[in-house]
């Protein structure tokens, strides 16, 4: 085990220029961790006949930060930050096919409703509805998130 810390010493720098490259900018710490993970499981599976471990070493690592990429993007497609910066994970349990009563307080535009309707009742995909709706997906994106602004605006006042 000695000699994996001798091997993890030399390749911290490349653990953190990997970070670097990938441009992430958060949670250094857990990336750098599964960095080292990698780097244990890569000295772990290393064959010398089968070439230098540098190169699989780097390939390892790097596979393992964006794999770590990608399942935290798909976390963060699941929750919502709250203004106070915490996370509140979203279930759908909904068995109705309309909006919710509390709703109907709010002030809306048809069209405000039929894009809520569209989002969370048919669970169509923000892409699908910038096609339907002839914008950028910037647009229908930004489109949303004035929408719900605004209904959360006018549920705060309630």
């Amino acid at each position: 085990m000695e000699h994996f810390e001798l091997v993890m010493a030399q390749y911290t720098p490349m653990v953190s220029a990997i970070i670097r490259k990938l441009h992430i900018y958060r949670d250094h710490d857990a990336f750098r961790q599964v960095g080292y993970v990698a780097l244990w499981q890569a000295y772990d599976r290393f064959d010398e006949e089968k070439g230098n471990f540098t190169p699989f070493a780097y390939r390892s690592i790097h596979g393992a930060m964006l794999d770590e990429l990608k399942r935290q993007s798909r976390i963060s497609a699941t929750s919502v930050i709250m203004e106070n910066n915490s996370f509140e994970w979203i279930e759908d349990n909904r068995t109705e096919d309309t909006l919710p009563e509390w709703l109907d307080e709010v002030v809306l535009s048809q069209a405000e409703r039929e894009l809520l309707e569209q989002l969370f009742v048919q669970g169509k995909s923000v892409s699908e509805l910038a096609v339907a709706h002839a914008l950028s997906l910037a647009g229908m994106k930004k489109r949303r998130e004035r929408l719900l602004k605004k209904v959360k605006e006018q549920l705060e006042t309630l």
